[in-house]
């Protein structure tokens, strides 16, 4: 049977009936996605659609975070969508090429979003993130390999991640989302 095609509008109302809480981010996102139907290419220069993978190990304990080559932060795995309406499965490719790893499986059910400013750098203006955040799992070998978009990857522990003061507020919500989920 063929699996439907993703639908971001859709998937945003399932988040927000999760997480009503969340509504002012998801109407932002909404608004985003009906007022720029280029917001999927990484050209649209006033922002776009990113893809990211909260990638946690088969037991739900660590998760997977890289040391961004370009901004030097540990962040989890993602990147552009290059066109691709499917964050979803954005967030897989980008967490494969990112990682190395096999065997992982995507949850199609968005799980975190965020926006965040990137600044001008090397020609490019700066610009709004719109970052989608999919569950992705490995199921097989936890064994990386680092590719050019990182300087490292690590496994963490997620209960440590959620009290982190040192990293990005956005991935110690994430980590406090997952306990409350586990």
């Amino acid at each position: 049977m063929p699996v439907p095609p993703f639908d971001l509008a859709a998937a945003l109302d399932a988040f927000l009936a999760q997480h009503p809480e969340r509504g002012a981010d998801v109407q932002r996102f909404k608004a985003f996605l009906a007022a720029h139907p280029c917001a999927f290419d990484r050209s649209h220069a006033h922002g776009h659609f990113t893809g990211s993978a909260w990638l946690v190990d088969a037991s739900g304990r660590h998760a997977l975070l890289t040391l961004h080559a370009k901004l030097g932060r540990w962040l989890q795995p993602g990147g552009h969508a290059d066109g691709d309406p499917d964050l979803a499965a954005v967030a897989l490719r980008e967490a494969t090429e990112e990682s190395g790893l096999d065997e992982l499986l995507v949850e199609p059910a968005i799980f975190d979003l965020d926006r965040h400013r990137i600044p001008a750098r090397d020609g490019e203006p700066e610009h709004w993130h719109y970052d989608v955040r999919f569950v992705v799992r490995a199921l097989g070998s936890t064994r990386f390999r680092i590719s050019a978009e990182s300087a490292d990857l690590a496994w963490r522990k997620v209960s440590e991640l959620a009290e982190d003061p040192d990293l990005d507020p956005s991935l110690r919500r994430m980590a406090r989302m997952w306990l409350r989920m586990e």
